[in-house]
């Protein structure tokens, strides 16, 4: 993260700890995120594909934001089972644009556009090519090293979106609204950090008192 340090390191530094307390247990950490920054669009640019026959395009939402620990809970060790979570493909758009996963999660990519797609990623914590594929096909990966990976589409160049892959299950990404909502807190100080379209923007301190308690922490990002 250019504001303080690397994303990728700061992910890394989680690799070491992993949470196993039940999320319906603990208090909660719950917030608002308003992104006052200026996020231009990328241009679209031809492909062989859409030539003669322009096909709907979405819009990413490149303000959601993805609220984590910075490292997780001392008394949250242990690993949870891996889950299955999905990153579509519509309106040559990913959706969602940032993805939050924990160690061992697969991820799949399913294809809901009339389109061939390509999905990949030369990111060092998972580099992978699914190969084109078309309407109603889906692809999995699973990542299995905690970082930040970005995802492109090899026919469409301006379709990208982020993974994010913990080592704990801190974590949460904002909702349209800007609203999120981390469960399952053990009493503790944390460091809260708000990541937002590929660099981390800001970060709080937060102290949790009563493990029955609600937290509320909201972050500007200008």
């Amino acid at each position: 993260m250019r504001s303080g340090r690397a994303p990728g390191a700061c992910l890394a530094l989680l690799a070491a700890t992993a949470a196993a307390q039940p999320p319906d247990r603990g208090a909660a950490i719950r917030g608002h995120v308003d992104v006052r920054l200026e996020i231009r669009s990328l241009q679209r640019r031809p492909d062989v594909g859409a030539l003669g026959m322009p096909g709907e395009r979405g819009t990413p939402n490149r303000a959601q934001t993805v609220v984590y620990f910075e490292t997780a809970p001392q008394a949250a060790f242990g690993e949870p089972p891996p889950g299955r979570v999905q990153m579509d493909q519509r309106r040559e758009t990913f959706e969602p644009y940032a993805l939050p996963v924990m160690v061992g999660t697969s991820v799949a990519f399913p294809n809901s556009d009339p389109v061939f797609h390509n999905v990949f990623s030369l990111s060092s914590p998972k580099r992978f090519d699914l190969g084109r594929y078309a309407a109603g096909q889906s692809k999995s990966v699973r990542f299995d090293r905690p970082g930040i990976v970005r995802v492109f589409c090899d026919i469409h160049s301006h379709m990208s979106a982020y993974i994010l892959v913990f080592a704990h299950r801190f974590f949460a990404a904002t909702d349209e609204s800007g609203r999120y909502s981390i469960e399952g807190v053990p009493p503790g100080r944390y460091t809260l950090v708000a990541w937002t379209d590929g660099k981390e923007r800001a970060r709080r301190s937060v102290e949790v008192s009563d493990a029955a308690s609600a937290v509320q922490v909201d972050f500007v990002i200008e």
